[in-house]
């Protein structure tokens, strides 16, 4: 049988890739446990990937109950003490094979395309979507320039502000820098103002941001921000502002659509949306969908989302989130090209009020990475 007719005999075999070597590898766990929940068995055929903490491939269980948060104490992870993988490239495929010690390798079978849920560095900057390009890997989500402009806030607020698009006065400071020169760093945060906002460049899930609220807290929130990551952001913060984010997915002919935009409103001690209000249970987040804007503004704001997907050269899928004034002028916070998919995560739910449920938003991802080439685009 030749490789065409072979193709079509079988359900296409979808690899879900999650956990990862970044401090999001739980949030990746809970993602890839709502998505292998979600996903066809009757159209697709899928195989489990876990990324161990310690780069590790693994075959792993593919049942959702195992990566759901059940105790915010013990968070899931992949087991790295299951049966070893590895990518084998051939001629005419992408296998998976199992190299388990002492024993043979055994082939799982073609690969046709990847769903990486993998959050942060390792994962969602464009360092395994380069690794899939260059096994001629179809794959969901955006491609390695835009994974990697995206995750690194500092050049991503240069390419969206390089689009005409607005976003927040920034500086960005670096271990070094700040080990050399920390009165010359303090002065570039100065002119911003404060109260400030310092995150990880190159972080998500809003883990190690803090808020300076003077100059007296920056230096603790520099520490805890080069702890995640040598390069920080110093933000100023966006002071009486609503947060209100829009989910972006490509039509199948490429067309950036956009979702009915959603607000969040935090309650209970949190100052801003933090980790334990995005993903943790019994917190006091609230979430409008759609967010009560004036329609003028909600056709803006959509607008924006979808040009700052095309900037940074998205594909696949991307959360847009903004701030929105008192006066209803509009900042971009940032883009977001592997959003999660947690049961609590806006990305579903705003789609799931647009008229796409979980089901059909996964598969419309999985389609539109079949259809792609593997080249360059």
């Amino acid at each position: 049988m030749n490789e065409p007719a072979r193709r079509e005999s079988r359900k296409p075999r979808v690899a879900v890739v999650f956990g990862g070597r970044s401090s999001e590898h739980a949030i990746s766990c809970v993602t890839a446990g709502s998505v292998l929940a979600a996903i066809d068995r009757d159209k697709y055929d899928v195989i489990p990937i876990g990324i161990a903490t310690d780069g590790r491939w693994v075959l792993e269980s593919g049942d959702p109950e195992r990566l759901r948060i059940q105790d915010p104490e013990k968070l899931p992870s992949v087991d790295g003490g299951r049966a070893a993988i590895a990518l084998a490239r051939e001629a005419s495929s992408t296998d998976l094979v199992v190299t388990e010690p002492s024993q043979p390798p055994r082939t799982l079978g073609e690969v046709d395309v990847v769903f990486p849920l993998l959050h942060g560095p390792w994962g969602e900057d464009g360092t395994i979507q380069g690794m899939f390009e260059m096994a001629g890997v179809r794959y969901v989500g955006a491609g390695v320039l835009a994974s990697a402009v995206s995750m690194d806030k500092a050049y991503m607020k240069i390419v969206l502000a390089a689009a005409g698009l607005p976003v927040m006065p920034s500086v960005t400071v670096t271990a070094r820098e700040w080990a050399t020169d920390p009165e010359a760093c303090r002065e570039r945060a100065a002119i911003i103002g404060y109260p400030l906002f310092v995150k990880p460049a190159r972080g998500g899930s809003s883990i190690g941001i803090s808020k300076a609220h003077d100059a007296s807290e920056l230096a603790a929130c520099l520490d805890e921000a080069h702890r995640h990551d040598t390069k920080a952001l110093v933000e100023a913060s966006a002071e009486g502002v609503r947060e209100v984010e829009c989910g972006v997915l490509q039509a199948l002919d490429g067309t950036p659509e956009t979702s009915l935009p959603a607000e969040l409103r935090i309650g209970g001690d949190h100052e801003f949306y933090d980790f334990a209000a995005k993903y943790l249970p019994g917190e006091h987040t609230e979430i409008d969908i759609p967010a009560d804007l004036p329609p003028h503004v909600a056709a803006e704001l959509r607008d924006l989302a979808a040009r700052a997907f095309e900037a940074v050269g998205c594909e696949g899928l991307a959360r847009v989130d903004f701030f929105v004034r008192p006066d209803h002028s509009l900042v971009v916070n940032e883009i977001n090209t592997m959003p999660g998919f947690t049961p609590t995560s806006m990305y579903p739910q705003m789609w799931a009020a647009t008229g796409v449920d979980y089901p059909a938003l996964v598969d419309r991802l999985i389609q539109l990475a079949l259809a792609r080439d593997t080249g360059l685009r």
